[in-house]
């Protein structure tokens, strides 16, 4: 009993002094204001790389130019994301909305008049096909015989979409340097644009494998990892294996500059990210990956038990807006980011 909870009192406050004093009180509340410590730390940390797996259709729910301040402002320095999160903000960017709705709604008749629905917002189908015949005409400016990983895919286009001034997550991305896995890529937009344009002659390759090479690459030069997690499932798995499949690329050989461990039976030798934050509202019980807890992970050597680690248990509609804000508020330092100019430039 070293820590009193300490009542909230009402006035007038900043975001940042709100988590803060949420901090020091109980449940989901205290854990929202963790969060926001252990982002901070992350950032104070030299010689780490932050790695943000971003699951779900955020995008359509707002959430996407949050996404872009922390590219900018390089709180992440990796984006592993779902495709529909990097490919339904291209609506929002290219000019076209979303529109608030309900899920109290006859679904037959948005059907029959060209609206599609997520959960409690509306979109139109003829602006996400816009969209995929948009993503159809840049990769008619790939080679059709290059394989490309989901990162140079997306790192090309970043750069297309920049010169014609639509600042999309992938094109913000690619301005600052900042990679982009996709690993479940033609689960999207993205597949169905593949599609149309292979029906017009166009055969674009994805490697899914030189996909996940690159991304062990990234283990091999940096220090320590934190990692973010928005929500689960593939985003979220794949991150986490940065921590235990590079011992398989390196045959067991060690990296001086890493701390790790090697496992007993096998001789693996793991690097634990060594901060872990996750906002999810899975629960662990059911067995699905995306409610897996982060302790769990330490029984794998994915996360470290020695290292900072917090879960919250909340909508990410909720908790990204409000961490966000208060570490807009309260890092007042640039961060020395990692350079990822390395594996970047191979891609242009």
């Amino acid at each position: 009993m070293k820590k009193k909870v300490e009542s909230i009192e009402v006035k007038n406050k900043s975001i940042s002094q709100l988590l803060a004093e949420m901090a020091k009180t109980a449940f989901q509340g205290r854990k929202l204001g963790e969060t926001v410590e252990v982002w901070e730390e992350m950032l104070k940390e030299k010689d780490l790389t932050i790695i943000m797996g971003l699951a779900g259709s955020l995008s359509t729910a707002g959430q996407w130019k949050i996404v872009n301040w922390l590219i900018k402002n390089r709180f992440i320095d990796v984006l592993v994301s779902t495709g529909a999160n990097i490919s339904e903000d291209i609506i929002e960017a290219m000019g076209s909305s979303y529109w608030q709705g309900s899920p109290a709604v006859d679904d037959v008749a948005l059907l029959k008049t060209d609206i599609n629905r997520y959960y409690d917002v509306y979109g139109l189908e003829s602006d996400y096909r816009k969209m995929e015949e948009f993503l159809t005409d840049f990769i008619f400016t790939l080679d059709p015989d290059y394989p490309y990983s989901s990162m140079e895919f997306l790192y090309k286009l970043g750069k297309w979409l920049n010169e014609k001034g639509i600042k999309s997550i992938v094109a913000v991305a690619a301005e600052h340097k900042v990679p982009v896995f996709c690993p479940a890529i033609a689960d999207s937009a993205y597949g169905e644009a593949f599609l149309l344009a292979k029906s017009r002659g166009h055969n674009l390759i994805v490697d899914g494998m030189k996909d996940f090479y690159q991304f062990m690459s990234i283990g091999e030069k940096t220090g320590d990892v934190g990692v973010i997690y928005i929500g689960g499932g593939v985003p979220k798995d794949f991150t986490q294996l940065l921590a235990v499949s590079l011992s398989l690329k390196l045959k067991d050989q060690r990296i001086p500059r890493r701390k790790g461990f090697a496992r007993d039976a096998t001789g693996e030798y793991y690097y634990p990210h060594r901060y872990a934050i996750q906002i999810t509202t899975d629960s662990p019980q059911w067995g699905g990956l995306s409610g897996c807890t982060l302790e769990e992970a330490i029984s794998w050597g994915k996360i470290a038990n020695e290292g900072k680690r917090v879960t919250c248990y909340c909508d990410a509609t909720i908790a990204l807006p409000l961490i966000t804000h208060a570490l807009n508020e309260r890092v007042n330092f640039k961060r020395e980011a990692p350079d990822f100019s390395w594996l970047l430039d191979k891609s242009s």
